[in-house]
């Protein structure tokens, strides 16, 4: 593992990274915080400036374009930007759990999902961790991918289980 090609990038991607990196550390703490205690609303501010970051910054990110300079990955920076402002909204308007969904969503689905796809080979996350074997980045993809879908398809049945029931659904 070598940090050569992040040091050796652009600064819109040192920027970019450092951001992401900074938001995929500080998530976990700022959703298992309680809701309202000062830790959790530094922390999700400081988080959500980062991630408004790493969103903004990626539209500068042009070498994966198929549509002109953009990518499909950019699209998941325009429903970042839109999580943000739709999770903000609701924690001000006082809609914790709707709050709540939108920013856990956007953490564990958005981010992550993401931060997956920088292993694809010739990004600078997969030239750092497999300088040797770039190949090797799409078993984390796909790895990463079955985790997700697999989490996704439990919520599901859990939720059809609880409906089943007459239960109400987290």
């Amino acid at each position: 593992m070598t940090l050569a090609p992040f040091l050796d990038a652009p600064v819109y991607i040192q920027l970019h990274a450092s951001t992401a990196a900074l938001a995929v550390v500080l998530g976990p703490f700022v959703i298992l915080r309680n809701r309202r205690d000062r830790l959790h609303k530094t922390g999700g501010y400081i988080w959500v400036l980062a991630m408004f970051v790493v969103a903004v910054s990626s539209f500068w990110i042009k070498e994966f374009g198929l549509i002109g300079p953009l990518s499909p990955i950019h699209l998941l920076s325009v429903l970042t930007l839109w999580s943000l402002w739709a999770g903000l909204r609701h924690a001000f308007a006082g809609r914790i759990d709707l709050h709540r969904r939108v920013f856990q969503n956007l953490y564990w689905r958005g981010l992550l999902i993401a931060g997956l796809f920088n292993f694809m080979p010739g990004r600078a996350t997969n030239r750092s961790v497999f300088p040797e074997t770039p190949d090797a980045g799409w078993v984390v993809i796909a790895l990463g991918l079955t985790l997700i879908l697999g989490d996704v398809a439990r919520r599901r049945i859990l939720e059809i289980r609880l409906q089943r029931n007459g239960e109400i659904c987290p």
